[in-house]
């Protein structure tokens, strides 16, 4: 089937929802360690609590995706359904975690949070392929790299916001402040209405042969050896890909769960306090605690506004690569190669930067996450099978979710220790792997993945 050229509202409709996916991750990314923390995780607990999230991914995006090519409704399509039923379960999630009165509750909810915005994430990528042309692919992920910016920037900032317009950062002991959870209610929201607008202004193309596509259906009734087929069948381009995105996803996994200890430690000089080290029954200590807990969740405040500028920075890449890749072609490789590096750097320098100079390390780090949301899907799309699509999609997410596993079961504690016990180790380690990223695009070689091939 040839596809028509789409213009730039259709390409911006078809990609809002991520607005509201980004809003989810954003927050999850930027506060959940805030929350354990506030619920008395110590700082070498929290990779581990992570867990949920790429154990999550690793198992929901393979089934969505295989599931996802092979649903067609006429009024609702092939993707759709799955963006509305992962919003619906994200935005409960989003709003009832920052109440959780336990730390396994917190650690529960994140489970709940992860499945469910990877049921609207996978197809949102399946979809670009399925709607755009060849030429238009770099163009249509770039776009939602865009959108994806302006969600973690603004989602991010989010409780400061808050916070400004007056309600309290200051908490009960094991309490999650008002601000968090006014952020996150906002943060559900936004994530339901993006999603609902997506569902409503984009349509899909139906299978090119619908009676192939029931008999393929019928044929096709195990989806667990059809994935394990397909994951030993993998085009050499994705397994070159996933080289690639395992360091890339390690030093990010490392930046969500570590970085607010980490900066607010190492930057801002205000650690989380440790409840044991203070006698809560005296009032001298209470008062001591209470200033020090103060403290430490404006620092968080800060840290996540800082965290806000990578997508900022990754929007501003986005918008100039829409401009560019929707009137020529670029060399994807070398883009995602300058790009990592330039993340790599910003890693690198918080070991020395104040908290005035913090915002310049997270724009070059946003950088690097625009092209990571673009770069590698713009070339796997032009190496894997149309009508795999879907699958192949969440099969890739693998090469995203085992380093984030490794990272979370003390990979990233035990690599960052080798360096010293300070905990902006694990940013120097970030920096680190993500350099060894940008060194591994030299493996790609194939020519149709690095840029657009137009046919005779």
């Amino acid at each position: 089937m040839k596809k028509r050229i789409l213009g730039f509202w259709e390409i911006w409709n078809m990609s809002f929802g991520f607005l509201g996916i980004q809003f989810g991750f954003a927050l999850q990314g930027g506060f959940m360690s805030r929350i354990f923390q506030t619920l008395g995780a110590g700082k070498d607990e929290i990779p581990l609590l992570w867990i949920a999230a790429p154990l999550t991914g690793l198992l929901v995006q393979p089934i969505i995706g295989y599931l996802s090519d092979r649903t067609w409704s006429p009024r609702w399509g092939r993707r759709r359904p799955y963006f509305l039923i992962g919003a619906i379960l994200s935005s409960l999630a989003l709003f009832f975690v920052p109440y959780s009165p336990a730390l396994w509750v917190a650690a529960g909810f994140l489970w709940i949070l992860d499945a469910s915005i990877n049921i609207s994430m996978e197809p949102f990528r399946a979809l670009v392929a399925d709607k755009l042309s060849e030429s238009q692919r770099t163009y249509g992920f770039v776009m939602q790299t865009l959108i994806i910016g302006i969600g973690t920037w603004v989602a991010s900032n989010l409780p400061w916001l808050v916070s400004q317009m007056g309600v309290s950062d200051s908490a009960d002991l094991g309490v999650v402040p008002d601000s968090v959870k006014i952020a996150f209610a906002i943060g559900a929201f936004v994530f339901l209405v993006s999603i609902l607008y997506t569902v409503f202004t984009t349509t899909e193309y139906p299978p090119e042969d619908m009676e192939e596509f029931e008999r393929e259906k019928k044929e096709k009734n195990s989806f667990v050896s059809d994935i394990v087929n397909n994951i030993g069948n993998m085009p050499t381009t994705m397994k070159k890909l996933g080289v690639i995105q395992f360091f890339s996803w390690f030093a990010f996994f490392t930046m969500w769960s570590l970085a607010n200890p980490a900066l607010t430690e190492h930057v801002y000089k205000t650690p989380a306090p440790i409840e044991s080290s203070y006698d809560m029954s005296n009032i001298l200590d209470k008062e001591a605690f209470d200033i020090e807990n103060t403290a430490f969740q404006k620092s968080s405040n800060s840290v996540g506004s800082a965290m806000g500028v990578y997508g900022l920075s990754s929007m501003a890449f986005a918008l100039l690569f829409v401009f560019y890749t929707s009137k020529r072609n670029i060399n994807r490789k070398y883009v995602h190669m300058l790009s990592l590096s330039l993340g790599g750097v910003g890693f690198l320098l918080m070991n020395i930067v104040s908290p005035e100079q913090l915002k310049y390390c997270f724009i070059l780090i946003g950088v690097a996450w625009g092209s990571i949301l673009s770069m590698p899907y713009a070339m796997l799309s032009s190496s894997v099978d149309p009508k795999k699509m879907g699958m192949f999609m969440g099969i890739f997410n693998m090469f995203i979710v085992i380093p984030q596993i490794i990272a979370a079961l003390g990979g990233i504690n035990f690599v960052s220790s080798l360096i010293g016990e300070e905990a902006i180790n694990a940013m120097t380690i970030a920096g680190i792997s993500l350099l060894i990223a940008s060194l591994s695009n030299f493996l790609i070689t194939d020519k149709s993945a690095i840029s657009y091939q137009p046919t005779e």
